[in-house]
């Protein structure tokens, strides 16, 4: 057996720390434990202790409690984000993931509910951070091929998540509090792929606050009637126009109904319509056109669409049809507001998130957009409250002919090509690095090959003093130059 000496420890265990601050001179406090008979019991979390909670899922309902503290200590209570929530109806959402997923803790105490994701941003934490490479070295001994192993990460950080909302969850019935995942973008064209994948999502997550994402395609809508038919809630993406929003709710409604079940209450859904990229290139296109009335448009096109949605929203979630669906517990599928970061800088930072506060939404917001609204944001109802004046721009940009079909299709396309780049890039990176460590495992075995009848060679690397027997190459050597590989330390 080899034994190893630390001389050093280049990665420790993560205190409890974020990069998004909600107040420049605030320190936060969270605590996690599960319920007892004398009341709460509770220890501070950090990145190492969340794992061993979620392996007692006997102890019940994990609880998260936070609380913030300015420089005087004085408690910091509320933010604009609680009151978004509470005074107006629509649930801040963070569109981000990465571990340790304990890093959602300063969000939650903030009033954040829930957590958005997808295949670019999951590119982004698995490639730009050492945190999976323990998990993904161990899973690539165990034969598993990269897009296996990718899911197994991914799936790992949303079940953690699902974790830290589920008092939200819980707290609200089911109504908020909910993690999402997506689909592989490799089946936006593919309507029975995409139905077996969500049902493999569901099933190995295995949350009741998880929602699977599936985009909003022309073949996918097919999925979304069957997936939710199955009881299986859905996040439905890459919504760029009225015309597919409406094909979606559609196909949430038909799916409520054919799913034969007496209770709905457990199913739910979001439609998550996109909005500063319509700007982005509906602003192009004004552009090109060039005239005073075309360039007065510019960067309004997105937020009347949204109001018009809204609209849509309301007409579809009443009348008889859906009545009878409430009366077997059906929940309205909320319209949530996705693409909220401003592109262009000479737009207000709040632009995609202030103007569409409305009840029963959400808002999904990157660090740029929710920290922007958190510090100078305003909070009111704003979006039915000129529908008049969204008609018209709407109409505007059709007279001058802006080709609304066309602006969605585009969209629709440019979204689905990002995310499948995404996901291909980053098994690029998983392959890379699964080949360098199989590369340095034959490399250290061919040099040890030439010690043949020495019992031990001694190894110094990386921090680690390793005595490393030529038997064991294939045993419990490939684990100590596994992390020398990758920088980290072995237990």
């Amino acid at each position: 057996m080899a034994t190893i000496s630390k001389l050093s420890n280049p990665n420790p265990a993560a205190s409890l720390s974020s990069s998004f601050k909600p107040r420049s001179s605030s320190s936060l406090r969270c605590f996690v434990g599960f319920r007892t008979a004398a009341g709460f019991n509770s220890k501070l979390l950090s990145s190492s202790t969340l794992s061993f909670t979620n392996n007692h899922p006997s102890k019940g309902s994990l609880l998260v409690r936070c609380s913030l503290s300015d420089g005087n200590g004085s408690s910091v209570k509320r933010t604009t984000l609680h009151d978004l929530y509470e005074k107006e109806g629509q649930s801040p959402w963070y569109d981000n993931l990465c571990r340790p997923v304990t890093d959602l803790l300063p969000l939650i105490a903030s009033g954040v509910r829930g957590v958005t994701s997808n295949p670019a941003i999951f590119q982004k934490a698995i490639s730009s951070s050492n945190a999976y490479n323990d998990q993904f070295r161990e899973l690539v001994q165990s034969g598993k091929d990269i897009e296996s192993a990718y899911w197994e990460l991914v799936v790992k950080d949303i079940q953690d998540a699902c974790k830290l909302f589920e008092p939200i969850y819980d707290e609200t019935d089911g109504g908020d509090g909910y993690v999402s995942v997506e689909v592989s973008p490799r089946l936006a064209d593919d309507t029975e792929g995409t139905i077996e994948a969500a049902k493999y999502l569901h099933k190995v997550v295995d949350r009741p606050n998880v929602y699977i994402k599936i985009p909003a395609t022309a073949p996918c809508i097919p999925s979304i009637k069957e997936v939710i038919s199955k009881g299986i809630s859905v996040n439905v993406t890459l919504i760029f126009s009225l015309a597919r929003y409406e094909a979606v709710i559609d196909a949430y409604l038909d799916g409520l109904e054919a799913s034969g079940l007496s209770d709905l209450s457990r199913v739910t859904s979001v439609a998550s319509f996109f909005v500063s990229r319509v700007d982005t290139l509906i602003d192009k296109m004004l552009e090109k056109i060039g005239t005073p009335e075309a360039l007065d448009l510019r960067g309004k096109a997105a937020v009347a669409q949204a109001a018009l949605a809204y609209k849509l929203y309301q007409k579809k979630f009443s009348g008889p049809r859906w009545e009878a669906l409430v009366k077997k517990g059906a929940k309205k599928q909320r319209l949530l507001w996705a693409s909220t970061s401003v592109k262009n800088p000479a737009y207000p930072d709040t632009l995609y998130v202030a103007p569409l506060i409305g009840p029963d939404t959400v808002s999904t917001m990157p660090d740029q957009a929710l920290q922007a609204f958190i510090d100078h944001g305003s909070v009111s109802r704003t979006i039915d409250t000129n529908v008049s004046e969204a008609e018209g721009i709407y109409s505007a940009l059709e007279k001058l002919g802006i080709d609304w079909g066309y602006v969605g299709k585009q969209l629709e396309d440019e979204g689905v090509d990002s995310f499948k780049k995404s996901f291909d890039s980053l098994l690029d990176t998983l392959q890379e690095k699964a080949n360098s460590l199989k590369l340095l495992l034959l490399s250290y075995y061919q040099s040890l090959s030439a010690y043949d009848g020495v019992a031990d060679v001694l190894v110094s690397r990386g921090g680690l003093m390793v005595r490393l027997g030529k038997e064991e190459i294939f045993g419990v050597s490939d684990l100590i130059l596994a992390y020398y590989r990758f920088g980290l330390v072995a237990p």
